[in-house]
C-alpha cells in the first residue's frame, strides 16, 4: 500500500524493524507507526471498547479517534497511545487493544 516517489519525509535507503501484536514489520525512517502499518497493508489496529467492531486509521495527526495501542510490555506498558503520534524506531513493540485473543478473531465481537 505504498505509492512509489510519495513520502517526502520517508528515508526509503534504510528499514526499521517492529513488532506489532507479535509480528515482525518493517517500516522507513519518518514513518508512524500507522503510515508504517498502513504500509504493509495493516487496516484493523484495535477493536471499539464496548462492542469490539474493527477500527483502523482514520486522520493522520494528533486528534486521531481509532487507532489506539499499547506500547512496551508490563510495568513500563503505556497504554491508549495513538498510532498516527508514535514516531517509528527500531525494535518497537507495539499491540493492539481492545480485543481477546487476537485482533483478527476476536470472540467478543
Amino acid at each position: 500500500m505504498r505509492i512509489e516517489g510519495a513520502g517526502r519525509d520517508l528515508d526509503r535507503s534504510q528499514r526499521l524493524k517492529f513488532r506489532f501484536d507479535g509480528k515482525a514489520f518493517a517500516g522507513f525512517p519518518g514513518d508512524t507507526l500507522a503510515s508504517a502499518l498502513m504500509g504493509a497493508g495493516v487496516d484493523v489496529v484495535g477493536r471499539s471498547f464496548k462492542y469490539h467492531r474493527p477500527r483502523g486509521v482514520m486522520t493522520t495527526g494528533s486528534e486521531e479517534p481509532n487507532a489506539l495501542v499499547t506500547l512496551r510490555e508490563g510495568a513500563q506498558a503505556d497504554p491508549n497511545v495513538r498510532a498516527t503520534m508514535v514516531e517509528l524506531h527500531e525494535g518497537l513493540s507495539a499491540r493492539s487493544q481492545n480485543r481477546w485473543p487476537t485482533l483478527e478473531m476476536d470472540y467478543l465481537s
